[in-house]
């Protein structure tokens, strides 16, 4: 490749490392051209995802400030871009990697963070965003139910105290 060609490819790499909320390095040997396709297919609403020259890879990734991914940048490379939710790309990622044992995940970066190979799975089996919200507010509106019974109980008590007491004064006149 000229000169040009790789500066314009460096830009183009260190561009999509700053502009995507994570990106997941991984090893695509032994896939056929057909796989690719339908990883790229199954990955098209949260990433996109790219074959790169490791060197130029290394070079834009530490001009885009991201540390630790070069290790991972030997062999046959490809990264997964995610401009979307990255636990859902994770999860697609590991599915199709089950599906297809050739594609090896070998790491990643989340928020400027590198990951391992290890960290990208447990990202993939967190749950979905929704229901970790769903959790959250379902968790806070017990807590809001606890405190208003905690709020309440005093006065019911009291209410029950008085009534027992009126009882209690109601049959000592009539027998006396």
């Amino acid at each position: 490749m000229a000169r040009p060609d790789k500066a314009a490819a460096v830009a183009e790499l260190t561009d999509q490392f700053r502009d995507s909320n994570a990106a997941v390095l991984t090893e695509y040997r032994g896939l056929s051209v057909a796989q690719l396709k339908q990883l790229r297919r199954s990955l098209s609403g949260n990433a996109t995802y790219a074959v790169v020259k490791n060197t130029l890879t290394a070079i834009a990734a530490k001009e885009a400030g991201i540390e630790g991914i070069a290790d991972g940048l030997k062999g046959p490379s490809a990264i997964a871009f995610v401009s979307g939710d990255p636990v859902e790309a994770a999860k697609g990622l590991r599915d199709f990697a089950k599906a297809n044992p050739a594609l090896v995940i070998k790491g990643g970066v989340l928020d400027g963070r590198a990951l391992t190979a290890e960290e990208i799975t447990k990202l993939a089996d967190l749950e979905s965003r929704e229901v970790l919200l769903a959790k959250a507010a379902g968790a806070m509106k017990a807590k809001m139910f606890q405190a208003a019974y905690m709020f309440t109980a005093p006065a019911a008590q009291a209410v029950r105290t008085v009534e027992a007491l009126r009882v209690k004064q109601e049959s000592v006149d009539t027998a006396a």
